[in-house]
């Protein structure tokens, strides 16, 4: 159930970025969750590869190389899916940097107190 609440906010979170940011387009509502499916499926499996193998030039740029990863990671998604569009790399990475930032704060309001 946790799973399938993350995924939800997750498309929520690609849905309100797309509809904002120019640059970005998703279809409809089943298009944003099948984006942040394949975006958590992508990162899963072939971020930790692509993090491996530039981890010199991660290590030089102390960690901002990170964000190009994000960036390759979306336009891999934006490949692999019709009716999701992104623009350009500087578009990505600045998708990439609102959607984690929205999740981060769509999580935190569903995050119970422990005690």
């Amino acid at each position: 159930m946790k799973l399938l609440t993350k995924l939800l906010l997750n498309a929520l979170a690609v849905f309100v970025i797309a509809h904002f940011l120019t640059g970005v387009h998703v279809d409809g509502y089943i298009t944003a969750l099948i984006v942040a499916v394949v975006l958590s499926v992508l990162n899963l499996f072939v971020k930790p590869i692509l993090i491996i193998f530039t981890l010199p030039i991660t290590i030089v740029t102390l960690g901002l190389f990170l964000l190009v990863i994000n960036a390759l990671i979306i336009l891999l998604a934006d490949k692999l899916i019709d009716g999701f569009s992104v623009s350009s790399i500087w578009i990505a990475i600045l998708f990439s940097i609102l959607l984690s930032v929205l999740q981060s704060i769509l999580h935190s309001l569903l995050k119970e107190d422990k005690k």
